[in-house]
C-alpha cells in the first residue's frame, strides 16, 4: 500500500483563497478515497499538523496525526519531512525542500510580478523558497494556464514539471444565505461588492475613487476583506475618503453572509491587477451573482464569456459595465445564467482525482531507489 502525508502546517494560517484551496482539496480526496472501488490501488494517507492546531477538518478516511513539537517554518522543512517517509502533499505554496517525492502547489508568482503587494520579509522568502521547490520537488501544481506560464517563465519550474489543478465552485453552493445587521445594511440593488484586501495588486483603490460618481447613479460598495499584515506591504490611501457614504466596510464576514450579500446585491467587482486564479469570482458566478472582472491575467480563463471585462486602469469602463447591468435586468439575467454555467466547468471533485491520480502515478514501485526511500536530506 502507498503511503502519502499532507501537510498541514495550512491549518495554522488565516483563511484566505489558498487555506480554503487546502480545506477543499483534503476533504474531497477524503471523500474519494471513502467511495473507492474494491479494486482501485490503495492509499494510506495521513494530515500532519503541527503540535497546538486546533482546527480540525471533517474527515474519515484520512487520519490526522500531531507531528514534532515546533511550528512554522521550522516544522515544515526540518519536522514534517522526517514524519513522511513517503508521498507528500503540500497544498499552500510551501513546502520541505529535500522530500524526493513532493507534490506542491504554487498558486501565483505574484511576488515577482507586483512585488509593491508584499511585505520585504514575505517577498524575500518566496523568491528564495520558490525556485527552490521548483529544482526539488517531483510535481508543481498550480491553479491555472495563466499561473503555470508565469511559474516557467520566471524560472521557478520547467514546463514539464507543471500541472494545473484549478480551484472549485460546489463549496459555495453549501453556504446557506444568512445576514448579518452589517451585510443587511449595505445589500441592496444598487451595490457593488468587492472582495479582497487593500494590497496594491488588488487595485480596490481604482474603485473607491469611483465613490463620489457611483452615488450619482444610486451605486455603492460594499468591501470586504482585511489585510493580513504579515504578507501585504502597506496600501497607499485611496484619495477617497474612507468615511464616504456609498462605501461600506464589512471586513471579514462569514461565508454565509458573503452568500446572503452576493444574493441580494447588483454585482462583484474583482479589479485585480494579477491573480493566480481569482476565487471570489468563481464564488459569485455560483451564487447567482453577475460579475465585472479585469481583462488580466487569469480572469478571462476563468470566467470566459460569463463576466463583463474592463481594463483594471480603466474607471470609466468599470462604471459603465455597473451603470448597464442597474438599468438593465434582462442583462443582468443573462449574465447569471452564464455564469451559473460557467461555475461548474471548475470541480473540487475533479480537481481531487487529478491529485489522487499524480500521488499514484510518483509513488510505485518502478520510481523507487534506495535514494528516493529516504524522506528527506
Amino acid at each position: 500500500m502507498q503511503s502519502w502525508t499532507i501537510n498541514g502546517r495550512f491549518l495554522t494560517q488565516p483563511v484566505t483563497g489558498v487555506q480554503r484551496y487546502a480545506r477543499e482539496i483534503i476533504t474531497t480526496i477524503d471523500r474519494q478515497l471513502a467511495a473507492a472501488p474494491a479494486d482501485a490501488e490503495p492509499l494510506a494517507v495521513e494530515l500532519a499538523v503541527p503540535p497546538g492546531t486546533t482546527v480540525a477538518l471533517p474527515l474519515t478516511h484520512i487520519t490526522v496525526r500531531i507531528v514534532g513539537r515546533r511550528s512554522g517554518h521550522v516544522w515544515e522543512q526540518v519536522e514534517l519531512p522526517r514524519a513522511a517517509p513517503g508521498g507528500l502533499l503540500s497544498l499552500a505554496n510551501t513546502g520541505p525542500l529535500w522530500h524526493r517525492r513532493h507534490i506542491v502547489c504554487i498558486h501565483d508568482a505574484n511576488t515577482r510580478t507586483c512585488p509593491q503587494s508584499y511585505s520585504a520579509s514575505f517577498r524575500a522568502l518566496y523568491r528564495v523558497l520558490h525556485p527552490l521547490l521548483g529544482r526539488t520537488a517531483h510535481r508543481i501544481a498550480t491553479v491555472s494556464r495563466f499561473s503555470a506560464a508565469e511559474l516557467v517563465r520566471y524560472g521557478i519550474a520547467r514546463p514539464e514539471e507543471v500541472f494545473v489543478a484549478p480551484n472549485g465552485h460546489e463549496h459555495a453552493l453549501r453556504w446557506t444565505p444568512r445576514h448579518t445587521d452589517a451585510t443587511r445594511r449595505a445589500a441592496g440593488p444598487g451595490t457593488i461588492v468587492v472582495l479582497g484586501s487593500l494590497a496594491p495588486h488588488k487595485n480596490i483603490a481604482m474603485l473607491l475613487n469611483l465613490a463620489p460618481r457611483l452615488a450619482e447613479h444610486g451605486l455603492s460598495l460594499a468591501i470586504v476583506g482585511l489585510a493580513d499584515g504579515s504578507v501585504f506591504a502597506p496600501a497607499s490611501e485611496p484619495s477617497v475618503a474612507a468615511g464616504h457614504s456609498n462605501i461600506h466596510w464589512l471586513g471579514r464576514i462569514p461565508d454565509d453572509a458573503l452568500a446572503a450579500l452576493l444574493q441580494d446585491s447588483l454585482c462583484l467587482a474583482f479589479p485585480s491587477l494579477t491573480e493566480g486564479f481569482g476565487l471570489p469570482p468563481l464564488e459569485a458566478m455560483a451564487r447567482g451573482c453577475p460579475v465585472v472582472v479585469t481583462d488580466r491575467a487569469s480572469l478571462p480563463e476563468i470566467c470566459g464569456s460569463a463576466a463583463l471585462f474592463a481594463a483594471p486602469d480603466a474607471p470609466d469602463a468599470w462604471l459603465a459595465h455597473v451603470r448597464a447591468l442597474h438599468a438593465d435586468p434582462s442583462l443582468r439575467a443573462r449574465q447569471i445564467a452564464a455564469g451559473l454555467a460557467q461555475s461548474r466547468a471548475f470541480s473540487w471533485d475533479r480537481t481531487a482525482a487529478r491529485y489522487l491520480a499524480e500521488m499514484r502515478a510518483i509513488v510505485t514501485p518502478a520510481r523507487s531507489s534506495p535514494a528516493d526511500g529516504e524522506a528527506a536530506a
